[in-house]
């Protein structure tokens, strides 16, 4: 009897054992090796887009925390150009909004990240235009790519139908030269994008997206 008790447990433990391996393992390390940059959009004296106290910064900065919560899951190095509420302007800059600018391309540029992830919302002046929207420049042959292998899967999990747009000619993106994208992750502007973005359940689906997409363009 005591054998026999003895052998139950043993194979109890190796039951216990095995399935803290398997849980432990539940994320492959498959990004290990990738530096991700992410870059929340405005912060500090500039809040971005606004809807009476709803603040572009704090969503912008609260979905790109998601974003590096679930991409380090998988092995990736992750960045942000900004952990907090405040910009990267240099102090009595003529120029605050240039200088912020700068900056955040000079991090991207200087860590040679294998991507960066720009993330902003979108505004309108008519409350109709709705969706998530992925830009990108010419700036690096791969941005295209990332583009719409993103929007693809924001169609196909959040029912946008809005499509992957190239913009040249923008300050920031103009000045960054590793790959990426900017995620316009809806509208604050349109009254259903807003009450969505608010919730940590769809700021939480827009960040699995995103980790989806990254892991997607570098198999």
């Amino acid at each position: 009897m005591f054998k026999y008790k003895i052998s139950m447990l043993f194979i109890l433990i190796i039951f216990i054992c095995t399935f803290t391996f398997v849980k432990a393992n539940d994320y492959e390390p498959i990004l290990i090796g990738k530096i991700i940059y992410i870059d929340p959009g405005h912060g500090g004296i500039d809040p971005g887009a606004i809807y009476k106290e709803l603040k572009e910064s704090e969503i912008n900065l609260s979905i790109s925390n998601k974003i590096k919560t679930e991409l380090e899951k998988y092995g990736a190095i992750v960045y942000l150009t900004r952990t907090g509420n405040y910009d990267l302007s240099e102090n009595n800059a003529q120029n605050k909004k240039r200088t912020d600018l700068t900056a955040r391309a000079r991090l991207i540029n200087e860590s040679m990240c294998d991507m960066y992830i720009s993330i902003h919302l979108n505004s309108d002046p008519s409350p109709t235009w709705y969706g998530t929207q992925v830009f990108y420049t010419n700036k690096n042959q791969e941005n295209k790519k990332i583009a719409e292998i993103m929007q693809k899967l924001f169609k196909e999990k959040l029912n946008t139908k809005r499509e992957a747009k190239n913009i040249n000619n923008t300050y920031l993106y103009e000045r960054i030269n590793r790959p990426g994208i900017l995620i316009e992750a809806g509208f604050i502007s349109n009254p259903n994008d807003r009450y969505l973005l608010k919730t940590e359940e769809h700021q939480q689906k827009i960040a699995n997206i995103t980790t989806e997409g990254i892991i997607e363009y570098f198999k």
